[in-house]
């Protein structure tokens, strides 16, 4: 699969009963300023294996486990197409129980669900984070960071004096081994995973307008992994939709003193600094992202937009393609692109476009969307 990604860092872009801060929680959370969660919010829910997880274990796995050993055979069982069925779908992240449910989910709510059936055989798991610049999707104003995971599942030595040690590793991915060409990668801990998953929930919930569950999710994305700099800067960004500009501010402070270049944090702290009349402290903070990042994403794509306004396809097609030569995965970049070319009349040029826009497109509806303007262009071209 393509496109697979997780939403970490946010650019500027039965209900359960308010939470106890718990042991060294941050002195910028503001529990009293925001509504209860509209549903629970806890980590212990993340790799929770379901009764129906474990019957599937019991039964249609247990044959293939028993054919292909434990490994593969699970793997063999979720993943294959006659099997559970699994799609990909960028919309929700899940629980382990909730993929399974679903049979769908994004690139880290499936990395979730092998993980916790892969612990519930006894099996140690290890998570890798792959990164690349820039790589962001958008949901209206809102931008996301996209970031990669897959998880490695190990086979623990029978010696108990090699505890430490793990053989016969089998790792999961659901890209292939040369999209992740250049792409940096370090091992996570689960109580990363269990934060990214924590601030992919806040950032949906913003998407959705639903600011004080986003303020909940963020917050136990910070309580899990206190040196998780995305959960800081979703956090900021919330503070700022709900009117807290200060405590904003003290969420950004954080998030750049873990990581100084973290450009997400930069440029929200300038946008909140100008709101605040804080002139001289934003263009600073505006000098330091342009020396980090010259060329920001979504940059070329703005100015192709601009382009595209003006009726200069030209222009607009060569700005898209520099988008995409940097993004080639984002849907959206592909789609742009296709257009210019159908408005120059290069309908071939555009009809591969919207098939790499569909092929890279992370939720049903948009692979429906394109699929229908591609059918479209491929009506055109043959009636010419």
């Amino acid at each position: 699969m393509k496109a697979v990604i997780a939403l970490l860092s946010m650019l500027m872009l039965g209900a359960c009963s308010s939470m106890a801060p718990g042991p060294g929680a941050p002195a910028l959370f503001n529990d009293q300023a925001f509504a209860a969660p509209t549903a629970r919010v806890s980590a212990q829910q993340v790799f929770a294996v379901s009764e129906a997880m474990q019957r599937y274990l019991q039964g249609p796995a247990a044959e293939r486990m028993s054919r292909l050993g434990v490994k593969a055979g699970l793997v063999d069982a979720l993943y294959r197409q006659d099997q559970l069925k699994l799609e990909y779908d960028s919309e929700t992240t899940r629980t382990a129980a909730e993929a399974f449910d679903a049979k769908s989910g994004n690139c880290l709510s499936l990395v979730i669900m092998t993980a916790a059936f892969a612990k519930e055989l006894g099996l140690a798991v290890r998570f890798q984070r792959y990164t690349a610049d820039p790589a962001l999707g958008r949901s209206a104003n809102l931008q996301f960071s996209i970031d990669h995971i897959n998880v490695t599942l190990d086979t623990r030595p029978p010696d108990p004096r090699l505890s430490q040690l793990m053989v016969d590793s089998m790792t999961v991915d659901f890209l292939p081994p040369e999209d992740l060409r250049g792409l940096r990668v370090r091992q996570v801990s689960e109580s990363t995973v269990i934060a990214m998953f924590m601030n992919n929930r806040a950032a949906e919930s913003l998407a959705r307008s639903q600011v004080d569950d986003a303020y909940w999710w963020a917050r136990e994305a910070i309580r899990a992994d206190r040196r998780f700099t995305s959960a800081y800067n979703t956090l900021g960004v919330i503070y700022r939709r709900h009117g807290q500009p200060a405590a904003a501010i003290r969420a950004f402070d954080e998030a750049l003193d873990l990581e100084p270049t973290n450009t997400q944090a930069l440029f929200n702290q300038a946008d909140v600094m100008t709101e605040l009349g804080r002139v001289a402290e934003a263009a600073a903070l505006r000098e330091r992202l342009a020396k980090v990042d010259p060329e920001p994403a979504f940059s070329f794509f703005e100015r192709g937009r601009a382009a595209m306004d003006a009726g200069d396809y030209a222009a607009a097609r060569d700005l898209f393609t520099r988008e995409v030569a940097r993004a080639p995965y984002y849907h959206e970049f592909h789609f742009w692109l296709a257009l210019a070319h159908f408005h120059l009349g290069e309908l071939p040029l555009a009809q591969r476009e919207l098939q790499l826009a569909r092929e890279n497109s992370t939720t049903g509806k948009d692979r429906s969307r394109y699929g229908a303007k591609l059918e479209h262009l491929r009506s055109l071209e043959a009636a010419r």
